[in-house]
């Protein structure tokens, strides 16, 4: 495994930092950032989960974004009630057939700024929050990636209709502008390439499917960033390995020597999630030219173990600085750490595919 610095100040943000949004609600989680430089400062870009306050009665309070009112409204369900399966503590199915009913929180962004990437000052607003139809079950777990002078922000969209990706841009994170969704559910963990590559941009994804075909990671490429095609299947599962389970693409691929270094995340069967790393040819993405036999980085520490989903380490977003990497991850769906790996480090635990 590749040589790990955790920063003394992890986690560095957590729901404790954090002043709900909306009266009556808490927040439970602050985590799987994006991250992106903007002159002197880091910016974060949070993924913050907010809840309705929870009795002590036999209710579950959930909710849902309301765009007349603007605002979350919380919505009182009888745990009694044999309708309802209430034993997953982040979404709440249909007893039956096993569906989504609705999420236990309502995720929106929230930007933190720093200036030596450790100590962040957080907004007490949101920079974004649901918008339409197809984000009324929240907005979550950010992407940005830098093309030229204009920051790209890809998104979950979370709604009834399932997890879409939605895509907004930003000059100076002061405001946004909403492109829509550019891929359809289910899918998820779309990040963006840095750069055009033979004159097209490209990016991971990770269709879910439901009835043949398992949660692994694909790549498609667009002329115009908002019309997708050529999808190609790009790496899978590994049978008992680490990343068997699932596994979606984590932070912006990184351009290298060797070629685009993906630091992604996977989780095993019993849903511990870790990271890994693999390696794609410089001039054509599609093509997989090595893989980390096991993670690069896995939960050990107490913030990853424990949580309010725990045994998480989830990549987010990364900054390099020569050969240091500093990688922004979520802490078991509840917080934000950071750690420093070496680049060259990394690059050594791949094994090329013959």
């Amino acid at each position: 495994m590749a040589h790990v610095y955790r920063y003394e100040e992890n986690p560095l943000v957590t729901p404790a930092d954090i002043t709900p949004l909306w009266e009556g609600f808490e927040v439970i989680g602050a985590f799987n950032v994006g991250i992106a430089r903007l002159g002197d400062e880091v910016l974060m870009l949070l993924r913050v989960a907010e809840r309705p306050v929870q009795e002590d009665s036999p209710f579950v309070s959930t909710a849902y974004f309301d765009l007349a009112a603007g605002k979350a409204v919380s919505v009182r369900l009888d745990r009694a009630d044999a309708r309802y399966d209430f034993s997953d503590a982040r979404v709440v199915k249909d007893a039956h057939t096993g569906s989504t009913v609705y999420l236990t929180s309502i995720s929106y962004l929230r930007l933190a700024r720093s200036l030596d990437g450790r100590h962040f000052s957080i907004a007490d607003h949101a920079f974004l929050l649901p918008a339409t139809e197809l984000e009324t079950f929240g907005i979550e777990d950010p992407r940005i990636t830098q093309i030229g002078e204009t920051y790209y922000i890809t998104y979950s969209a979370v709604s009834p209709k399932g997890v879409g990706v939605g895509l907004a841009s930003t000059s100076d994170f002061t405001q946004a502008s909403r492109h829509g969704l550019i891929f359809a559910p289910e899918n998820k963990d779309v990040i963006l390439f840095p750069e055009r590559i033979g004159g097209l941009y490209y990016a991971l994804t990770r269709p879910v499917p439901k009835a043949i075909g398992l949660p692994e990671i694909w790549i498609a490429e667009s002329p115009d960033l908002l019309h997708w095609g050529n999808h190609r299947f790009l790496m899978g599962l590994r049978e008992g390995s680490w990343d068997n389970g699932r596994i979606g693409g984590g932070a912006v691929p990184l351009r290298t020597p060797a070629g685009w270094l993906e630091l992604y995340h996977a989780a095993d069967r019993q849903d511990r999630y870790c990271m890994g790393a693999v390696l794609l040819d410089a001039d054509d993405p599609s093509q997989v030219l090595a893989r980390t036999p096991g993670p690069i980085l896995e939960p050990e520490t107490e913030y990853e173990l424990n949580g309010f989903f725990g045994g998480v380490v989830f990549s987010c977003g990364v900054l390099l600085d020569g050969d240091t990497i500093r990688m922004y991850y979520g802490v078991a769906d509840t917080s934000v750490a950071c750690a420093e790996l070496k680049l060259s480090d990394v690059l050594q635990q791949l094994v090329y595919e013959v």
